[in-house]
């Protein structure tokens, strides 16, 4: 087929011989130029039951079929369709579908691919569920050991998560797909019909189910925000990066974002609203906490240098600091004008 065709033109050819109340249940049904309708919205417009509305759209198909089976620009269709999953593993998500079908038929929309690929028995639909994503395949024979292929490597990867989150993803991959003698290419495909496999806004790849992939509630999106930043943050800035993101789709409120810092371990405030990972050496504490632990590990010191020593991890301001040199029930002031801790 050397041009691009209309499908727009080619439904019109395939409904012109049923009569206006099946043409309309056929193109209501399959949602082809009008609004999809259920058969009991159907039923109800033409005051019949649901039952002799799905008993209309059967018969129609049937005559439809026949049409196509006449048509060659059906059939040349239906070839280029095959070819294309052929090529890619016979197997291809919806919208991969969708992208490459349209190289042929410009027109083409997710409804008409689905109504011509139903007038076939050369090529299957699957329905996406909570494992897979929408999907177009050739027979059940292959499409088993696909499914197959998929949970082998998903169980796989279970055995090397700090491998994958260290960024050994592709490595691992190829070296699998090597021991199942089939092409990188039409691995790759396989796996895009996944739920379980899942590559996040970094670019990172890896189960769903790892929080450090795909995190779900706050305080692992928190967790997720700041380790890819690799930087401590603002209340305020975590929560826009985790709307940003679109890891969820409702909005997450700053307030909410700012409670489920102070309540989990993982993140320690380190002045300001200014949040960090204890995993980077922070330790939580109050800036009075954190100058007894300074005197105590390097001895006396004098005011400026216990300000430049904080401030180099933590966002205190210097007269915070000062301050609390003040408060004579911790801290004494020695002869030479250093600060010590108060002996009890």
């Amino acid at each position: 087929m050397e041009n691009k065709i209309s499908s727009q033109k080619l439904i019109n050819q395939l409904v012109e011989g049923l009569n206006s109340r099946q043409k309309e249940i056929i193109l209501s049904r399959f949602g082809l130029g009008l609004a999809p309708k259920t058969l009991a919205e159907l039923g109800k417009k033409y005051g019949i039951t649901r039952e002799r509305v799905r008993q209309i759209e059967s018969i129609s198909l049937k005559l439809i079929k026949k049409e196509a089976d006449n048509n060659p620009v059906f059939k040349e269709l239906i070839n280029y369709f095959v070819k294309i999953l052929k090529n890619n593993g016979f197997i291809l998500r919806a919208d991969k579908f969708l992208e490459e079908a349209k190289f042929l038929i410009f027109d083409l929309k997710e409804n008409d691919l689905y109504f011509f690929a139903n007038l076939t028995e050369d090529i299957q639909f699957y329905e996406e569920d909570k494992n897979y994503f929408s999907f177009y395949y050739l027979n059940k024979t292959n499409l088993k050991n696909i499914f197959n292929f998929i949970e082998q490597w998903v169980k796989f990867l279970k055995t090397k998560k700090q491998q994958v989150l260290a960024g050994e993803y592709h490595k691992l991959f190829e070296s699998f797909v090597h021991s199942k003698k089939i092409s990188e290419k039409i691995a790759v495909n396989y796996t895009s019909i996944s739920k379980k496999i899942k590559m996040n806004s970094y670019g990172d790849i890896g189960l769903a189910e790892w929080p450090e992939i795909n995190p779900k509630i706050i305080r692992d999106k928190i967790y997720f925000i700041l380790k890819k930043q690799k930087k401590a943050m603002h209340f305020r800035e975590i929560a826009k990066g985790i709307n940003n993101l679109d890891l969820n789709k409702k909005i997450i409120s700053t307030p909410t974002v700012h409670n489920e810092l102070i309540k989990d371990k993982r993140f320690v405030l380190i002045g300001r609203g200014i949040y960090a990972l204890k995993e980077w050496g922070y330790e939580p504490g109050t800036a009075r906490d954190i100058i007894i632990k300074l005197l105590k590990k390097e001895g006396p010191m004098r005011a400026h240098d216990i300000v430049l020593a904080i401030q180099k991890d933590r966002f205190f301001k210097q007269n915070t600091i000062l301050a609390n040199l003040q408060n004579k029930n911790y801290f004494e002031r020695l002869n030479d004008g250093t600060y010590k801790v108060k002996e009890a």
